[in-house]
C-alpha cells in the first residue's frame, strides 16, 4: 500500500492529461490503486439500468478516479501548486508547502506558522552577525572636458564662417 500526498478535502490542480489546468476539490482517495477521485474532473458517462420501480435508469455523468501522479496540491496560503514536504511537529507528521512553508493540514496550520516565523528571525540574526563591513573603494571619475571644449570651438568657428560668408554677399 503506497502513501499518497493528497487527502480528502484538499484542493488540487491537474498537471497532465485531457483535464490539464483544472482546479478542483478531492472527494476521495484510494492509496491501494494510487487513484484520486476529484470533483468535475475525468467525467464519464455511465449507462445505468433501472433496478426497481423507484430507481431511475438512463445515462448518468459521473467523476472517475484520476492517477495521483497527475495531480498537484494547491497551497491554501500562497495559492500556488506545490510539492509536499513532511515535517514532524509535536510528535505529529505534518504536510508542508515547499514554496511558502505553510501547513497543508488545517489542524496544524497555526503551529507551523509560529515555527516558520521563529526560524526566519533566527536566520536574520545570523546573517546580521556574519556580515562584515567591507572597505569602500572610491572610483576615480574622469571628465571629458577637453572633448566638449573642442566641440564648442568648432561650432563657433563654423558659425563665424557662415556670418563671414553672409557679409561678403
Amino acid at each position: 500500500m503506497a502513501k499518497l500526498f493528497v487527502k480528502k478535502g484538499d484542493t488540487v490542480v491537474v498537471i497532465a492529461g485531457k483535464e490539464k489546468g483544472k482546479t478542483a476539490k478531492v472527494l476521495g482517495v484510494s492509496p491501494k490503486t494510487n487513484k484520486v477521485l476529484v470533483e468535475n474532473v475525468n467525467v464519464v458517462t455511465k449507462h445505468q439500468r433501472r433496478k426497481s420501480q423507484e430507481d431511475k435508469g438512463g445515462i448518468i455523468k459521473k467523476s472517475a478516479p484520476v492517477c495521483a501522479s497527475n495531480l498537484m496540491v494547491v497551497c491554501p496560503d500562497c495559492g500556488k501548486a506545490t510539492r509536499v514536504a513532511h515535517k514532524e511537529i509535536d510528535g505529529k507528521k505534518v504536510r508542508i508547502c515547499k514554496k511558502c512553508g505553510a501547513s497543508l493540514d488545517k489542524a496544524m496550520a497555526k503551529t507551523v506558522k509560529k515555527l516558520a516565523k521563529q526560524e526566519k528571525k533566527a536566520s536574520v540574526k545570523e546573517e546580521k552577525t556574519e556580515k562584515v563591513e567591507e572597505p569602500k573603494v572610491e572610483k576615480k571619475t574622469t571628465t571629458k572636458k577637453a572633448s566638449t571644449t573642442k566641440k564648442t570651438t568648432t561650432a563657433k568657428k563654423t558659425t563665424a564662417k557662415k556670418t563671414a560668408v553672409k557679409e561678403e554677399e
